[in-house]
């Protein structure tokens, strides 16, 4: 999936639809002059339904679709005939979606589970025909009810990326080469910070076929919790992936305090992702001869309060060791 149609915040306008308009219809046919009420019910208005799919990853679909409008609920009509339903509108998003009131930010629901329905807007209902206003002092009544009016709504849909490893790294620190190596994902690689502005995803192959979703997050900054630089932007993406894959190159000036800073962040967003099941990968190793290596994992082993490892995704070193232990990890 390329970065350009990767979408994941929309606005849209829901509008439901209007209830028919009950009939005042009164029975007449030959021989029959003076016929009771037989008006029939309107039908109700379409819903505006928010349903789940497991076929998207993205909200692309959405990005110029700002309106949604239902169907008007059809009108009664004689022999307590029921007007036609209005036709429901179903807008489709991938699993992981958050839907907000866009007035009041406020959460509506979140869809998690293929084919999951959510009414957004409710359709209004069908006003009663005059059959139903009928009665020992009132036989004929030439009145019915109008149909309940539409619902006007601003939703916003956001999109919280479900998947199973997720990288989180300064800027330019090959988070982006790492998924390139080990998916077919082809993020955009550059030598300067921020080249990735928008989260990819790309399936790792396992053994025997199996395999399991790695997320590349835009990198983070000091302060980002607070929305500086890309900020919230990317950090909910964070928060429904099972693994942590923190990247830190070799060449870091202090590896320790990148991992602090980086925890940091993550813990003033929200301090539920402190549970998520957490590794260190040090990246660019193909920098570092024998030496350096082992001077590095002697500091580590005494300041790293984590499990680590080496890999370099250029020169394919440790790529293999690094899939075994976050499947590992997957299925503990």
């Amino acid at each position: 999936m390329t970065e350009g149609n990767f979408v994941d915040y929309v606005k849209i306008h829901v509008s439901s639809g209007k209830g028919g308009q009950g009939s005042a219809h009164l029975h007449r046919e030959k021989f029959i002059e003076k016929g009771g009420p037989d008006g029939g019910d309107g039908g109700r208005g379409g819903h505006v339904i928010i349903r789940g799919s497991s076929n998207l990853w993205t909200l692309l679909h959405l990005k110029f679709k700002r309106h949604a409008r239902a169907g008007h609920g059809g009108s009664g009509s004689k022999s307590r005939s029921t007007g036609a339903d209005g036709e429901d509108i179903y807008i489709d998003v991938p699993l992981g979606t958050i839907v907000k009131d866009t007035e009041t930010d406020d959460v509506l629901f979140e869809i998690t589970e293929d084919h999951e329905e959510v009414i957004v807007v409710q359709g209004g209902k069908g006003g009663l025909g005059n059959w139903h206003f009928k009665n020992s002092r009132n036989q004929t009544p030439r009145f019915a009810q109008p149909g309940m009016p539409l619902i006007d709504k601003d939703i916003t849909v956001e999109l919280k990326i479900l998947a199973d490893v997720g990288l989180v790294g300064f800027p330019n620190a090959g988070k982006s080469t790492l998924l390139s190596v080990v998916t077919a994902a082809k993020p955009k690689i550059a030598d300067y910070e921020f080249t990735t502005l928008k989260p990819n995803l790309g399936i790792v192959e396992y053994r025997d076929y199996q395999t399991f979703v790695m997320a590349d997050i835009p990198g983070i900054i000091e302060g980002a919790a607070e929305g500086k630089g890309l900020g919230h932007y990317f950090l909910r993406h964070i928060e429904r992936n099972s693994i942590l894959l923190f990247l830190i190159p070799a060449d870091a000036p202090d590896i320790r305090k990148q991992y602090d800073i980086l925890l940091d962040e993550l813990r003033r967003y929200n301090p539920e992702m402190l549970d998520k099941d957490r590794m260190v990968a040090i990246s660019k190793c193909d920098m570092l001869d024998d030496e350096l290596k082992s001077e590095l994992k002697v500091e580590l082993d005494k300041t790293l309060p984590i499990k680590y490892m080496f890999i370099s995704s250029v020169a394919q070193q440790g790529i293999t060791e690094l899939k075994d232990k976050l499947w590992k990890m997957l299925n503990d």
